[in-house]
């Protein structure tokens, strides 16, 4: 790691930063239309205080993006960059968008997580989340085109 670490509020002009960081991560992943420029700008407006980056000297080395619908909040794409792992930035993200929720009077926080995703997995049991055993979590696919593509993993 070089230099200090600065936890701050994500901006439109981090996109491609923070993107480049997305393209790192071992199994990170990435949809066509949800990831893309114009879709982070547009969900950043509409959650102008929740997201956040880390950066280190000018480099984005951590970023999650945080938002809420009035009633909880959620994270997606948490990430830190492989080398400036374990050295509690991921919780201070975590903290960060936490307290930007509370401060919108949001109560609850969710997050998916993929099961083959040990390190995330791993990571969120460390900092205190809770696995919901007791509910089955669904999605509708509005947009074929959106598809996720795998940081790491052989396209099929």
């Amino acid at each position: 790691m070089e230099g200090s670490i600065v936890i701050r509020q994500m901006r439109e002009e981090d996109f491609e930063k923070v993107h480049a960081l997305w393209e790192t991560i071992q199994g990170f992943g990435i949809r066509s239309l949800d990831d893309s420029r114009d879709d982070i700008v547009r969900f950043l407006r509409r959650n102008p205080e929740t997201s956040v980056v880390a950066e280190s000297e000018g480099k984005i080395v951590g970023s999650i993006l945080c938002g809420s619908d009035g009633r909880q909040g959620t994270l997606y794409h948490v990430c830190v960059d492989v080398s400036y792992r374990r050295q509690g930035i991921g919780t201070q993200m975590v903290g960060y968008c936490m307290r930007a929720l509370r401060n919108l009077g949001i109560n609850k926080v969710t997050l998916v997580a993929y099961t083959n995703n040990s390190t995330g997995n791993a990571f969120w049991r460390r900092i205190g989340w809770k696995k919901r055993p007791d509910f089955n979590y669904y999605d509708f696919v509005l947009n074929e085109n959106n598809i996720t593509r795998f940081i790491g993993e052989d396209p099929q």
